[in-house]
């Protein structure tokens, strides 16, 4: 019998994914792009590379801890890229990946999709509310 090649056993593992099953690692993959910080620095670094005091003004309300911590996830997982110029002081550049603009499209769509159906959904919610008083969900949904 013919062993597989390295690409072969790739392709193999790649078909097994499945996020349903606890164990995939595609699963620990989706929670962490489905953060509303990872949505947001993707789609503001679909504007071109900018500088992390650039990111920070953009993005209202992010934490300098969270922002950091985001953008070393982003730099990791292959989708941001950090460029140093050496200089005084010394210049950081965030831009995307061929990888990061794949996935920024699809962030893009549901920041704009979010943005068009708020107030559809604001108003189920409230007409949920009035139904259901007795069922409390957080400020932040049912996450």
């Amino acid at each position: 019998m013919p062993t597989r090649t390295a690409e072969q056993r790739r392709q193999a593992e790649k078909a097994a994914y499945d996020a349903y099953l606890a164990a995939c690692p595609t699963r620990k993959l989706l929670d962490e792009i489905a953060g509303k910080w990872v949505s947001l620095i993707l789609v503001a670094l679909g504007d071109g590379p900018q500088r992390y005091s650039d990111l920070s003004r953009r993005i209202a309300g992010v934490s300098q801890k969270m922002l950091t911590q985001t953008l070393r996830v982003l730099e990791r997982d292959g989708l941001v890229r950090r460029e140093v110029t050496p200089a005084v002081p010394v210049r950081v550049d965030y831009s995307l990946t061929p990888l990061g603009e794949s996935l920024r499209a699809l962030m893009a769509g549901f920041k704009e999709w979010a943005e068009a159906n708020f107030d559809a959904v604001d108003a189920a919610r409230t007409d949920y509310d009035a139904r259901t008083p007795d069922l409390t969900i957080g400020p932040d949904g049912a996450g």
